[in-house]
């Protein structure tokens, strides 16, 4: 995915009122996880009541969790040709641009996953196919396979991307931007809200953190330490004139490996606040990002040179 040129796009995963697209600047997130379905078909309704054109946007879906039954699940062929169809119907769409596999399936042989993916490309149900936290070695493997079928490898990945989480992108998939094209499109950039500064002073009543489903899998990004040195980013906002949410995003962004940030906003104000984040990118000068970075202190250490 391409992004020489202009900025990355800004990806919402939610059906939100937005005002007519610009080209190849919106993008909308789905999968059959989302809600058991439930997302797409909101998604599907407010696309057809919007009736932009199809080439205004970038529609994705994502396959692996789309039922309870043994063939909901996973990157088998049976499911990876379900589940897209299913998608598909529920989109109210003919096709969607990106397909992503959304986890790795151990249990799967390579070349049936590959295979499956190429066939919803030849029969026109998407665009391109990706992964969703693969490995690099994942990735790389996928590659070898298409490369001997003569098929179509996985385009891009969608991997977890912010100030706190920076290893796979920037250290593990280092070599894998140029050698095979890999473009990202990431998910997560404010860290599920923490990199916003809205839980300094404890978890709001309504946030993401104050849900039972989620307060467990996060609570370890409410570390006090963390917390401590979102706070002391405020400074860095305030100065270039933003808030903290669209620093955060502005950051990912700003990385030229990224081709989309996938935005989380529940509430129109706080997508209407992310999207300011594309004014913020030209600001990240290298001494900015100086800045950031000694205040974060978390980027990872590069792969070691042995000469």
């Amino acid at each position: 995915m391409e992004t020489e040129g202009r900025p990355p796009s800004l990806a919402s995963p939610l059906p939100l009122p937005l005002p007519p697209p610009l080209p190849l600047l919106f993008s909308f997130d789905n999968a059959e996880a989302y809600e058991a379905g439930k997302a797409e078909e909101v998604m599907g309704a407010a696309l057809k009541d919007l009736a932009w054109p199809r080439s205004s946007y970038v529609l994705s879906t994502k396959i692996y969790w789309g039922g309870p039954g043994p063939n909901d699940t996973g990157l088998s062929r049976k499911h990876i040709l379900e589940g897209t169809r299913a998608c598909l119907d529920r989109l109210g769409v003919e096709y969607v641009d990106l397909l992503f596999a959304h986890r790795p399936d151990p249990e799967t042989p390579m070349e049936e996953t590959v295979r499956a993916f190429n066939h919803c490309l030849d029969k026109g149900w998407a665009l391109y196919w990706g992964t969703s936290e693969w490995s690099a070695a994942e990735l790389a493997d996928a590659w070898r396979v298409a490369d001997r079928l003569g098929l179509v490898g996985p385009a891009f990945e969608q991997p977890q991307y912010n100030l706190l989480e920076r290893a796979r992108v920037e250290v593990e998939y280092g070599p894998l931007y140029k050698s095979c094209g890999l473009g990202l499109t990431t998910w997560s950039p404010l860290a599920s809200g923490v990199l916003t500064g809205k839980y300094g002073g404890g978890v709001p009543a309504g946030s993401r953190l104050a849900d039972p489903k989620y307060a467990a899998m996060l609570k370890d990004k409410l570390d006090p330490v963390i917390l401590a040195k979102v706070d002391r980013l405020a400074p860095i906002a305030k100065e270039l004139g933003c808030s903290l949410a669209q620093l955060g995003v502005a950051w990912v962004a700003a990385n030229p490996a990224v081709s989309t940030v996938i935005l989380g906003a529940s509430k129109p104000d706080q997508l209407a606040d992310n999207l300011g984040a594309l004014a913020v990118v030209p600001k990240l000068t290298p001494a900015v990002l100086a800045r950031i970075e000694g205040v974060m202190e978390t980027k990872p250490e590069p792969v070691q040179k042995w000469r």
